[in-house]
Parts: structure tokens; sequence; C-alpha cells
């Protein structure tokens, strides 16, 4: 019987935690607590600099806010890629088949099921970024 690899989980939650999510939280993390460390165990006759302090608050706060715009610019290019391939849908395209070989045919429908969006070409599945050419509607 195979062994199950063991997946990173969130602590309270049991919830899988992605690699990028488990990277950016522990920076957040450890710097917050070095930060707290810091501050506990200065020398009281010789406390933290305020600047330096807010230096390091600032330096936190934009990496939060990076993250943020990280994340909106993730989810912006995931929604263009469905509006994208649903606007396909009765236009004729060429696409590149399993073989590297251009076909062309009608957009029946669009399925959102995995990462890429894909264009159904009749029974045909193909990838969004497989699709090579559209041809203008005629009027």
């Amino acid at each position: 019987m195979p062994v199950e690899p063991v997946v990173a989980t969130g602590l309270y939650t049991r919830s899988e935690v992605s690699a990028a999510d488990r990277k950016q939280s522990l920076d957040a993390d450890v710097f917050l607590q070095l930060l707290v460390t810091q501050l506990k165990n200065q020398d009281p006759s010789s406390p933290m600099n305020t600047n330096e302090m807010i230096t390091q608050s600032t330096q936190l706060a934009t990496m939060e806010q990076l993250t943020a715009l990280s994340t909106t610019a993730n989810e912006t290019f995931a929604l263009t890629m469905r509006q994208t391939a649903a606007d396909l849908v009765g236009r004729q395209a060429t696409y590149l088949d399993a073989d590297d070989v251009a076909k062309s045919g009608i957009v029946t429908s669009v399925s959102f099921a995995s990462a890429t969006p894909q264009v159904m070409f009749g029974d045909v599945a193909v990838p969004l970024d497989k699709v090579s050419g559209i041809v203008a509607p005629t009027s």
C-alpha cells in the first residue's frame, strides 16, 4: 500500500495551505516575532531607536500591501482569461492539438473546471493558451 505524502495544513482549521501562502504568512509572522522579541529583550538603559521601529513597521506594512497587490493581480488575470474564453463561444478559432498540429473549428462552449479555461470545439477540449487564432465574425 503506497504511503500518502504529508500535506501542510492550517494550524487550527486543518485546511491545506499552499506553499506561497505558507511563505508569505511565515515572513510576516517571523517579522512580527522578531520585532516582539527585540522589544522584550532590549536594554532598558538603551531602548530601541523609534526611527528603527517605524522603519520596521513600515517594511511590514509594505510587504503586506505587496502581497495583497499580487493576489489582486492574479485574480484579475484569472478573470481576464475567463472573459476571453467566454468571448470565443460561437466564433471560429484555430488551435494547436496535442501534436502541435493547427486545427480550426467553431467554439461551442467553455469549461472553467481547471486552472486554465478549456475552450470546447465540439467534444474536443483545448486549453485557452493553445488557441492560436480567431476569425472575425462575418456581418
